[in-house]
């Protein structure tokens, strides 16, 4: 664990105040849900993600339909990277999502770059790809996206087809 030298005050309802840099640093947002965790004496706050439940469904899935259409595939959370098959694996899997993939759940966006486009989707990172985007709607909530990139082929409307269903698929998994 690493001190930060920060001490807060627990009010009268037993609410603490976690300091804005803190939030800012690890992209806690306003109305986002943390875990409690009690190991001893300490209380542990996580960020929440619904997709923790399906990483390693995620997985299997992104790894079969990479097999069938051999275009990278994407699974995120809020916050990161969840699943990944095709090249672009060891350089995703488990980094942050860039501020653009952010902003496109926040929007709900589902989308289809058919020309080739530089964009970054994981922080500090720039392909030049074609790509097709699908949010991953729980109860109305946006909790990640689905992603299908390309760096030598225009993608088209199949592509948008796989992404909806994968974004479909695990909506209704995380919804049971």
């Amino acid at each position: 664990m690493k001190a930060t030298g920060i001490v807060r005050r627990i009010d009268d309802l037993g609410r603490v105040v976690i300091p804005k840099e803190i939030r800012k640093n690890l992209r806690i947002k306003e109305g986002e849900n943390l875990e409690i965790f009690v190991d001893g004496e300490d209380i542990i706050l996580k960020k929440y993600s619904m997709m923790n439940k399906i990483n390693d469904l995620a997985l299997e899935l992104t790894d079969a339909i990479y097999t069938f259409m051999k275009h990278n595939i994407i699974i995120t959370d809020t916050d990161c990277i969840v699943a990944v098959s095709g090249p672009l694996k060891k350089e995703y899997l488990n980094k942050n999502i860039s501020e653009y993939v952010s902003e496109s759940i926040r929007k709900r966006e589902k989308m289809l770059e058919s020309y080739f486009k530089e964009v970054s989707f994981v922080d500090g990172v720039y392909i030049k790809c074609s790509y097709v985007s699908s949010t991953i709607l729980v109860n109305g909530e946006a909790v990640g996206i689905v992603l299908i990139v390309s760096e030598n082929e225009k993608l088209g409307e199949s592509e948008v087809q796989i992404a909806n269903i994968v974004s479909s698929f695990v909506s209704k998994y995380l919804e049971e």
